[in-house]
């Protein structure tokens, strides 16, 4: 699964991880994604989103039709 949210768009950031002697090496900060399913009443069927924890909690928010308008604005096929 790829480690982006199509809701809000957030995507792994890059570092270093330091070690005791300070010694640095890469890293990946990955974002929280969920797969989640939401009915979509206007459609008649479900959609499997895959959103970051904060992108749940804007659907949760604004409601599922508006998260799917703004994502498709985004151009994601949904």
């Amino acid at each position: 699964m790829s480690a982006h949210c199509q809701l809000t768009g957030a995507r792994p950031g890059f570092g270093n991880r330091v070690s005791h002697s300070h010694r640095r090496t890469s890293r990946r900060f990955d974002p929280n994604i969920q797969r989640k399913r939401y009915w979509l009443p206007s459609e008649g069927r479900h959609v499997r989103l895959t959103l970051s924890v904060r992108g749940i909690r804007t659907v949760d928010a604004i409601g599922v039709e508006a998260a799917v308008a703004r994502i498709r604005a985004r151009g994601v096929r949904v």
